[in-house]
């Protein structure tokens, strides 16, 4: 899910792909690997023992501040979800630093997709689709394509966030960080593959492909 960047900013902020591939998914593969090496240590601070899961959690939050105003630095532009998500991790992973209680870190997805669910939904009752604003630069669609492809978003947004309540509450702590590691990212991913018929369906034709018809 990308902004559009202003054309300002284009020229003069591009950035290497990998560089900022890097930057966006780094932080979530270090904190994976740091789980999977340190999940049965303990640590003493200040005379108060804390799991790995929980020191995994405190290195990662000044990581993912770090990455994403290294990437704001490059690009000169942060989008809406990357943003709310730094928000999200910084505050609910202080809460599960402070309070020594992982629930609040694994909270986090829940409400991420559940803000971003109701976000769609507001724009949908309002006749409008937000997400044609955010990806307008990397889809072009028809109105009602936008509207379904919308709708079909929010319903998986707030699918993801039941998932997630289901899976940290129900299953190991191990299985949810495999899950928010690999689950969630593939769970978009094969949604937007099967969106393809829409994609093509609704899709805006080109000025060349008009002028060929009309001819």
């Amino acid at each position: 899910m990308t902004q559009p960047t202003p054309a300002t900013d284009t020229a003069a902020k591009t950035v290497n792909p990998m560089v900022k591939s890097a930057l966006e998914f780094g932080p979530v593969a270090a904190f994976f690997a740091a789980y999977i090496m340190l999940k049965d240590h303990t640590f003493m601070v200040g005379g108060n023992s804390y799991e790995g899961f929980i020191a995994v959690t405190a290195g990662f939050i000044p990581l993912m501040i770090a990455s994403t105003l290294i990437l704001w630095r490059l690009t000169g532009h942060l989008s809406t979800m990357q943003i709310f998500t730094l928000v999200l991790v910084v505050f609910f992973g202080g809460l599960t630093v402070w309070l020594n209680d992982d629930r609040f870190f694994k909270m986090k997805p829940t409400l991420l997709y559940l803000f971003f669910g109701s976000a769609l939904g507001v724009g949908l009752l309002r006749g409008t689709s937000y997400l044609a604003t955010l990806m307008d630069a990397a889809l072009s669609l028809k109105p009602e394509g936008w509207m379904i492809l919308t709708r079909r978003l929010m319903f998986f947004f707030f699918g993801l966030a039941a998932l997630n309540e289901v899976v940290w509450r129900g299953f190991s702590e191990e299985t949810w960080v495999y899950f928010k590691t690999f689950g969630l990212t593939a769970a978009i991913f094969v949604f937007f593959m099967t969106q393809a018929r829409l994609f093509q369906t609704y899709a805006l034709e080109e000025e060349g492909d008009q002028d060929a018809e009309a001819s």
